[in-house]
């Protein structure tokens, strides 16, 4: 089979292409290298089509999607604070650049497109767990475009017949995850504060919560939505079902790492919603989504990476 990965040097995307090259897949990637890294796809570069492009450009993502049988667009403009800043920008890549996915995905005659939905969407609803029945209602940009993106796949499955799903990804957190962005996930931050003893930072007083889904948990769900019968046209959560507050999490990292840091708290940012947590039941039944990772064996595992990456980039400057 042939997949398209949008955003496939990112995080989430290049994890996903490493799963299907394994899987023994012809694999498309499509990244303008904005966010994702040339690195992250190091060990499958020999074995995959890149294009260097951005879904904002018709034409380019109507190369990529030559001969495809499934795409996984995953491109976006991911940060919650960066739309509330620069709403246009977020709208012009998450809202027009899937405008048009959709469109090349159409006239290629894909047979499905699977969307990176976002947990933003569900807003600051105070019901926990989250169901996808819910009525939407985010609170920023962001989750505003993710929603509209929901709506564009649905809409074109009714009108040219594409088959689309929609996943609701809910704290993805894992190995590749950028830790020197000003918006990069916290788990990446945390984990690289404990590794340079430097201050971690929570904004807020740290008992927010989190359903922190794992990155294989994840990579399963984008490849089930793919074939999954009875799948088109819905949207589906992505995350454990489970929750725990940023407070807790850093105790498990001291426990982790053996290091006791002091937290420094700072004012609540904009956007941020207070708690999340997902229900799965509707994955598991349609899509056989089952997170095979819990909380804190993903946190180990991405503890010692970050470790491990941390320790090269000390040997690369010493030798230097």
């Amino acid at each position: 089979m042939r997949f398209v990965v949008t955003g496939g040097a990112g995080f989430i995307g290049s994890n996903t292409v490493d799963e299907l090259i394994r899987r023994g897949h012809s694999v498309v990637v499509l990244d303008d290298l904005s966010a994702g890294k040339e690195e992250n796809l190091a060990e499958v570069r020999s074995k995959i089509s890149f294009i260097k492009g951005s879904i904002t450009d018709l034409e380019v993502v109507r190369k990529a999607m030559h001969e495809a049988d499934y795409v996984l667009h995953l491109a976006a403009r991911t940060s919650v604070p960066r739309s509330v800043k620069d709403p246009i920008e977020t709208n012009r890549v998450n809202i027009d650049g899937t405008l048009n996915v959709l469109v090349a995905a159409r006239d290629a005659k894909v047979k499905r497109i699977v969307f990176a939905a976002s947990s933003s969407a569900y807003g600051e609803t105070p019901t926990l767990p989250k169901l996808e029945t819910m009525q939407p209602a985010p609170i920023s940009p962001y989750g505003v475009t993710k929603y509209v993106g929901e709506l564009y796949a649905q809409v074109f499955g009714r009108a040219y017949g594409l088959e689309n799903v929609s996943l609701r990804y809910f704290n993805v957190f894992g190995p590749r995850q950028d830790p020197n962005s000003p918006y990069s996930g916290v788990l990446s931050k945390f984990c690289t504060a404990f590794l340079e003893g430097t201050q971690p930072a929570i904004f807020g007083d740290g008992e927010q919560s989190r359903d922190f889904t794992y990155i294989e948990n994840v990579v399963q769900a984008n490849l089930l939505a793919c074939e999954a019968p009875s799948a088109s046209g819905k949207v589906f959560n992505v995350g454990t079902g489970s929750r725990f507050t940023l407070n807790q999490t850093l105790a498990m990292l001291q426990r982790i790492s053996g290091v006791n840091l002091e937290v420094k708290y700072e004012p609540a940012r904009e956007g941020d919603i207070r708690d999340s947590q997902a229900d799965i039941t509707q994955g598991r039944e349609i899509l056989a989504y089952n997170p095979t990772v819990e909380f804190e064996e993903g946190l180990e595992r991405t503890f010692s990476w970050y470790r491990e990456s941390h320790a090269k980039t000390l040997a690369k400057q010493k030798a230097e």
